[in-house]
């Protein structure tokens, strides 16, 4: 797989879903320290959610552009087929602009569920920049391959 190159006036990947396998993304995303630190994060993440039986997540924010050092990371993980005893519950606490998800992995985590200012899941509603216009995410497929 590869990911498409970023579009050179705004920084951006095309628009749509492009999937990518964690090699793919620590390749492509992981070009300096910040952003290596955000991967770990990201990885115990992907760990924790594939364990409870998610089989993927769509990785959105600054952190898929060409910034350099993005804040965080935003992300969201399909919810259908997972063990909701067996999951952390760090990851249904959207509370306090996710300050604890920011704590332990550096980065945001949503469930696929629907962003209530818009009415779109939010796997749809990340695929658009604050103008609303399109813009592209990463699609990866959890198969316990982040380690």
């Amino acid at each position: 797989m590869s990911i498409p190159l970023f579009d050179p006036e705004t920084g951006l990947l095309p628009p749509g879903e492009h999937a990518a396998t964690w090699d793919d993304v620590l390749d492509r995303f992981g070009w300096n320290s910040v952003r290596r630190r955000q991967l770990d994060g990201l990885s115990e993440a992907l760990e924790l959610l594939s364990e409870a039986g998610c089989s993927r997540v769509w990785l959105n924010g600054s952190f898929v552009t060409a910034k350099d050092e993005p804040g965080d990371f935003d992300a969201v993980w399909d919810p259908h087929q997972v063990d909701t005893i067996a999951i952390d519950p760090i990851f249904f606490d959207l509370s306090n602009h996710r300050d604890a998800q920011k704590e332990r992995f550096g980065g945001e985590l949503f469930p696929d569920w629907v962003e209530s200012s818009s009415g779109l899941r939010f796997a749809e509603f990340f695929q658009h920049d604050r103008s609303g216009a399109s813009k592209g995410i990463i699609v990866i497929e959890l198969k316990g391959t982040t380690k």
